[in-house]
């Protein structure tokens, strides 16, 4: 295939999963529901979009570079994902009385049914093949063949397997096998299996990774920012669900939209590290990560105790809270600076060895440098310092003379 034909098919791709995408969205807006017509509009725009960013990143992956698979499975994420949700929701609108008698409800059902769980092999294919779109080695490309065969077998036994279906349960199996009973715990069996693989595949980066060389390291490092920052997100998720209502109001609307959030910057992160767009500047992305992720995690965790211990000091003289808040906020704004500064040393310390060491030689040379005035001693001392910070494979000194 060439790749004028191959990019016009992964742009296909994009144009199907926006397509299937507003289809679904259509579908259940005329489903029964909680949501108000703002925030359905709202969930709405942000599926489509999130199927779009994966289907985009994935035309771009493959129209720069057709023979990688990764681009492939960018591409056919969004396309399953989207169809999947499309079979669900016409088969839930089908059995509406006000729908009247739409033909096929009962074999969109069935679809979905058993194509409902493409997502997670894809996502472990993703996993063993990024970003060069090869298997670490044949042991790592059985991990791969058993996500898929697995796939098959739980897939086979949901689209035989008697009874209700499993997310549109009016619905019976219009396939159904009533001899196969094994059918169903076959099912359960598998899908517990995907964990293990998913896990494996997980492990196959930090095995890739510490194979890798150079530029390749670069781009895992995007994959591990993306996957931090998903963590990050989830945790805020959690934190929410456990201090505010999310089922209503504005609470609502933010954990959804962190929902849809979530996965959005894996294809991002993988678009700009196969494509090599400012690859190297993930470094400073990962640095600025861990020092404001932990110096936001610690200024809460103050902020929080301080709040608690003020409330309880100052209870025998006051009822009010207002003076305990304004106390906390005082003291995290003032620990801002000071708390910045030793993380990022304690983060350059502890990751950034190289720099650090580089930073703290160029201080003491430029401390010597004040004092210093024999310029053989500052000659070596100059040339002492390029070796210990840039470590070049020469370095020459040369001194203009002064004017006659």
């Amino acid at each position: 295939m060439s790749a004028r034909a191959a990019a016009r098919i992964a742009w296909v791709a994009v144009a199907l999963s926006v397509a299937l995408g507003a289809v679904t969205v259509a579908l259940e807006a005329s489903l029964p529901s909680e949501l108000e017509g703002l925030e359905e509009a709202l969930f709405g725009a942000l599926f489509v979009l999130l199927l779009a960013t994966f289907a985009v990143v994935g035309a771009l992956i493959v129209s720069r570079h057709p023979g990688n698979p990764v681009g492939w499975l960018f591409s056919a994420l969004p396309v399953m994902g989207a169809g999947s949700e499309a079979f669900s929701a016409y088969a839930q609108y089908g059995l509406l009385e006000s729908s009247g008698d739409l033909p096929g409800e009962e074999a969109a059902a069935w679809i979905q049914a058993w194509s409902s769980e493409t997502g997670a092999v894809l996502l472990v294919l993703l996993l063993l093949l990024f970003p060069s779109g090869r298997f670490l080695s044949p042991r790592w490309r059985r991990a791969g063949l058993a996500a898929v065969v697995l796939a098959l077998v739980w897939a086979t036994a949901v689209a035989f397997d008697p009874g209700p279906l499993p997310n549109v349960e009016r619905v019976s199996n219009p396939l159904g096998i009533e001899a196969a009973g094994v059918l169903e715990p076959v099912a359960e069996l598998a899908s517990v299996a995907f964990l293990p693989l998913l896990m494996v595949s997980a492990v196959s980066v930090f095995v890739r990774y510490r194979r890798a060389h150079a530029e390749e390291r670069q781009q895992i490092k995007w994959l591990a920012a993306a996957a931090a920052l998903a963590a990050l997100m989830v945790l805020a998720l959690t934190a929410l669900g456990l201090t505010v209502d999310t089922d209503h109001g504005a609470a609502e609307v933010i954990t959804s939209m962190l929902a849809f959030a979530v996965p959005a910057p894996f294809p991002v992160a993988a678009g700009i590290a196969i494509l090599r767009h400012r690859l190297y500047d993930i470094d400073v992305v990962i640095n600025r990560t861990l020092v404001y992720g932990a110096l936001t995690a610690l200024l809460a965790l103050i902020y929080v105790a301080s709040v608690l211990l003020l409330q309880l000091a100052l209870r025998p003289l006051t009822e009010e809270s207002n003076l305990a808040i304004a106390g906390s906020t005082l003291a995290v704004a003032a620990l801002f600076r000071p708390a910045r500064t030793h993380i990022q040393d304690a983060v350059d310390r502890r990751f950034y060895r190289r720099k650090y060491d580089a930073a703290r030689t160029l201080e003491a040379f430029s401390a010597r440098l004040r004092d210093e005035v024999d310029l053989d001693t500052l000659g070596t001392d100059l040339r002492a310092v390029v070796n210990d910070t840039m470590q070049p494979a020469h370095v020459s000194l040369w001194l203009r003379g002064g004017e006659r």
